[in-house]
């Protein structure tokens, strides 16, 4: 029984490619990161306790329909509860996809992978009960656009998840974050950006935030993406 529910779940990210290119949006630009793609996979192959217990603590809860917003190698798929009736997981990246395709076999949830870019989901509005960003919205090339794509595929009332890397409120660590940014950060770890005031973006999208925890992950030094957020925001009804 269990080898026929991995055999469905593989099927289903497989044919994931089709269906996106049946949705009504056009198709966006191709994205490729490889040395990039390789060295998140293997971070997040190699994650502390505390990691893991900030992606479970991301999607708990969580029920029907849920959107995954550049999903990488799938390595939130292990913590979605049983509730979630589909994941739709976005991922332009091919080696992070082909990742997530590995990962959504072993997944407690049926997933659908599609290829696919921020500003032009192919999924219908308001169509998904809940949305999840983690460690994307650093990478967009228009958070206002992506944003905007979310706020249209949620249904009234659904929830908006985000674990992100932000603006530090500690100005010397802020002009570390804007001073790496125009130096080379971005272009060096996948279009990254250190120094985005993604819970403000999320706000201005017109998102209530309900509940939010800024916390410092990894190192006690200064680094640039230490500095995270973690929260609820909702669209309104």
């Amino acid at each position: 029984m269990l080898e026929l529910r991995q055999q469905h779940r593989l099927r289903v990210a497989i044919g994931a490619r089709e269906d996106s290119a049946k949705a009504p949006a056009a198709p966006g630009p191709s994205v490729r990161h490889p040395l990039f793609a390789r060295l998140y996979t293997w971070l997040s192959r190699n994650e502390t306790e505390e990691a893991l217990e900030r992606r479970r603590e991301l999607v708990s809860g969580l029920s029907g329909r849920v959107l995954e917003l550049g999903a990488g190698s799938g390595a939130n798929f292990a913590h979605y509860p049983a509730e979630v009736s589909e994941l739709v997981a976005i991922e332009p990246e091919a080696y992070l996809r082909e990742q997530a395709r590995l990962a959504a076999v072993r997944a407690p949830v049926e997933v659908t992978l599609i290829d696919a870019v921020a500003d032009a989901l192919p999924v219908e509005d308001a169509s998904v009960d809940a949305a999840v960003v983690s460690l994307v919205l650093c990478s967009v090339p228009d958070q206002a656009r992506a944003l905007a794509e979310l706020a249209r595929v949620l249904r009234p009332g659904g929830e908006l998840r985000y674990y992100e890397h932000v603006l530090s409120s500690r100005p010397s660590v802020a002009r570390s974050q804007r001073a790496v940014d125009r130096l080379f950060w971005p272009r060096a770890f996948g279009g990254c950006h250190t120094a985005r005031d993604t819970p403000g973006a999320i706000a201005a999208a017109g998102f209530a935030i309900e509940r939010e925890q800024r916390l410092w992950v990894g190192p006690k030094l200064a680094v640039p993406v230490g500095t995270h957020a973690i929260g609820i925001a909702r669209r309104p009804v």
